[in-house]
């Protein structure tokens, strides 16, 4: 996207808000669902989920606080909005539903938020920002599915919540390339800073926080 990058960075935008001294990671929605193409997945989203297994082990070593979102929605679907209207196979990720449940190798430990959301982003009527907040975070890195969706109102939804954002690239993913590029770029100009597992890693430690 070169001729895209000139007009954005000839305009301000691109910039940087680093990290800070209190990272968070948010896991967004990867769940069984999303692993499978006849359902909610394909893509390069298995990928993402084995990188994220690696993100996930960094921060759990690091005392970072972890919040992993499900999309969860009554058996009946009574608590379905216009997003489900829009998309109503949504209403089959119910709490007991093994399509709604967390990949088993990125399960929850004990002190890990579950949020259970029925809108997009993970902070959208949801505790979470309470949460983080509550633990002096000042910086939230987001993993999860999909790049386009979930993690895009995440990602926009952590800004304006004023946490510095990072958007791990090689943890996200989307069930077609074409959305989650063009998500990745256009997160990268205005939302959050764009940086993959390892070089995350990296800036971490080397600012002395192991």
């Amino acid at each position: 996207m070169t001729g895209a990058d000139d007009i954005y960075r000839q305009q301000g935008f691109g910039g940087s808000s680093g990290i800070g001294l209190a990272p968070a990671l948010v896991i967004v929605d990867f769940v069984v669902g999303f692993t499978m193409a006849d359902q909610f997945g394909g893509g390069n989203i298995g990928a993402a989920i084995a990188e994220t297994v690696r993100l996930l082990d960094f921060a759990r070593a690091q005392g970072w606080p972890v919040a992993h979102t499900r999309v969860v929605y009554a058996e009946d679907g009574a608590d379905g909005g216009v997003f489900s209207r829009k998309v109503p196979a949504l209403l089959r990720l119910t709490e007991a539903s093994p399509l709604s449940q967390i990949v088993p190798e990125l399960a929850p430990r004990p002190g890990e938020l579950v949020v259970r959301k029925q809108g997009a982003s993970a902070f959208f009527g949801t505790a979470l920002a309470g949460w983080l907040a509550m633990r002096r975070v000042d910086t939230v890195a987001v993993a999860g599915c999909t790049t386009s969706g979930c993690v895009r109102a995440t990602v926009v939804d952590a800004l304006q919540s004023n946490f510095r954002t990072l958007c791990v690239t090689d943890c996200v993913g989307d069930r077609a390339l074409g959305p989650h590029e063009a998500s990745l770029f256009d997160i990268g100009q205005k939302y959050a800073d764009l940086l993959d597992r390892a070089a995350l890693e990296a800036a971490w430690l080397g600012r002395g926080g192991a």
